[in-house]
Parts: structure tokens; C-alpha cells; sequence
């Protein structure tokens, strides 16, 4: 089975790079174009593309999908499958109805919940406890293909986005597998999505990430966990902006938002119910450090109530 390959990031590199290793036939590879990077801008190869290039897979990096400028690498390809993992752009129908055996693409969400750009943060953020992905046909909707396979797992007290990117892109790869595995025997089923269930995960904002000391600490937390590592949740101390690292959720009285405690393990900073102790911290314009380092020529009182950012 002849299988073309479509992603960008790292979650869809881990998949690649699986399917690469276990030997199924990667015939050709689509990414987006490459983009600049770094302090000096150069132009670096995408995730995928990098993994493409370690196997010799041949690879198309299209600026649009559109008037059928993937047509003709189908046609070199002429893939049974096509597996689209985080690509980055809807698939119009000339590429949906080309492999025989359909698109099928990995979501890091178990549909109908979350679907849309982005759901590993949007879960945390809400404070789920079990998210998964799932493996569905494609079809021209947004996430709303049949679902072939989920795989569930538990999100940890202490998982980030960043942390729970990199299990779910490990699960992911299992999963489209599985499924790859399930059509080579001749099981093409799904099942049809309940679309009354479904939830949207909206791309983030970097304004979404303005704590709201008004909030339980579960919920402040929560924000925090979701938000890292992009596009970082955010504070003002005396209208200094700044970005806590290293959070955990604490016992602590006071109004909401006030430093209630300042030491050489952090600061604890009240919510509606709870605290949040921040052991490192980022203010504009400066390197990440520790509260205990920062408290070496800065200060940080105790009583300032965090978020007036005039």
C-alpha cells in the first residue's frame, strides 16, 4: 500500500518518521514551504521535510493547493493512501477523491470534541482530564470525517501543552498505524461523528494569556499549563509585564492577585479560592530566571496585586 504523506511540525515529523522506521511505503511527501527562522532568518526545512530528506522521500512544498498544483505530484506518487497529519491548509476535492483508499488524518483530540486548530491546549486550558487522538476519513469539513480509531490517555496534574504535544504526537503515530494496518486487512470502517456534541478549538491569541487573578487557582493554573510554550501566559507586576514559570497550585489567602509571600522558592500569589506559587519568572526585555535569582538586585513585594498593567 503506497502511502503519501502530508504535515508540517514536529507532531506530524513523529508519524513520518514512524511509519519510516517500521518500513511502510512512504512513496512522496507534501509539506508547506519552507519558512525563515531563528535571529538570523534563515531558511530552515520544516519538521517533516527534514525527516523526508533523512529517507530520500521525494517531497512537494506548494504554496497553495489550489488549481490542482498537487495534481501532478499525485500522478508521479499515485499513492493507494494519503496521511495527513497537522498539514496546515484544507484539502480541496481533487486530492480528498484521488487515493483509492481515501484521506485519512490524525487529530489530537477525541472528536467530535476539540476539533480545529487548537486542541491540546484548549483542553488543558478547560481543565480536561483525558484528551487522545483520533484517526478519521477525510472529507470537506473541518474534523468532521467518520472516525476509524481513538486512543485515549490521562492528562497529568502537572502536563503542559508542551509536554502533552509530545505524548499525543507518540500516540498519534500508533494510531494511523493501526489504521494503516486495519485497511491492508480490508477493514474500512468508521464510524459517523455526532456533530450535536461538537466542540471548537479556537487558535490561541496571545491576548487570551492575561491572567485573571479573579479566577480559582484551578483555572489560573490551568491557563498557565495551556498556554506554554506559545503563546505563554502573562502578568503585570507594578505594570511590568512578565511570564511565570515553573507554576504549581498552593493554598494561600489574600486579594486576588496579591503576593502574599515572597521567598527563595517563589512567590505565592492569591486567586478567588488558592494560590499559585511561580518559582522563575520572564519580564520583557530579560532572560528567564529563578524568583531567587530575579530577587538578587530586583524586588518583588509582598502585598503588590499582579494584572494592572497601568
Amino acid at each position: 500500500m503506497k502511502i503519501l504523506f502530508m504535515g508540517t511540525p514536529d507532531f506530524a515529523a513523529v508519524t513520518l518518521k514512524t511509519l519510516c522506521e517500521r518500513g511502510y511505503d512512504v512513496g512522496g511527501v507534501v509539506s508547506q514551504p519552507d519558512k525563515p527562522k531563528g535571529r538570523g532568518m534563515n531558511i530552515e526545512p520544516t519538521p517533516v521535510k527534514k525527516v523526508a530528506m533523512e529517507y530520500n522521500i521525494p517531497t512537494f512544498q506548494p504554496d497553495s493547493l489550489k488549481n490542482g498544483e498537487l495534481q501532478p505530484f499525485l500522478e508521479e506518487v499515485n499513492p493507494d493512501l494519503i496521511i495527513v497529519v497537522a498539514y496546515g491548509k484544507i484539502l480541496p476535492e481533487y486530492v480528498l477523491n484521488y487515493p483509492k483508499y481515501g484521506c485519512i488524518n490524525g487529530h489530537a483530540s477525541i472528536l467530535p470534541e476539540y476539533r480545529g486548530a487548537a486542541p491540546i491546549q484548549r483542553c488543558i486550558i478547560d481543565g480536561k482530564t483525558q484528551t487522545g487522538v483520533t484517526a478519521m476519513y477525510m472529507e470537506k469539513g473541518l474534523d468532521t470525517g467518520n472516525i476509524i480509531l481513538v486512543d485515549k490517555i490521562k492528562i497529568e496534574d502537572d502536563d503542559t501543552a508542551e509536554t502533552l504535544h509530545d505524548k499525543l504526537a507518540a500516540v498519534g503515530a500508533e494510531v494511523l498505524i493501526k489504521t494503516v494496518e486495519r485497511f491492508k486487512k480490508g477493514d474500512f470502517s468508521s464510524i459517523k461523528q455526532d456533530d450535536e456534541k461538537a466542540t471548537y478549538a479556537h487558535m490561541l491569541t496571545k491576548a487570551e494569556g492575561e491572567i485573571n487573578w479573579e479566577k480559582d487557582s484551578c483555572e489560573v493554573y490551568n491557563l498557565i499549563r495551556g498556554m506554554d510554550s506559545w503563546p505563554m501566559a502573562y502578568t503585570y507586576y507594578m505594570g511590568k509585564r512578565f511570564v511565570p514559570y515553573e507554576c504549581k497550585k498552593v493554598d494561600a489567602k489574600g486579594k486576588c492577585g496579591e503576593i502574599v509571600s515572597v521567598g527563595k522558592d517563589g512567590i505565592i500569589v492569591a486567586c478567588k479560592t488558592g494560590g499559585i506559587m511561580i518559582s522563575a519568572v520572564k519580564f520583557d526585555g530579560k532572560k528567564k530566571m529563578s524568583v531567587k535569582d530575579y530577587l538578587v538586585g530586583n524586588k518583588l513585594d509582598v502585598g503588590v496585586i499582579l494584572g494592572k498593567s497601568e
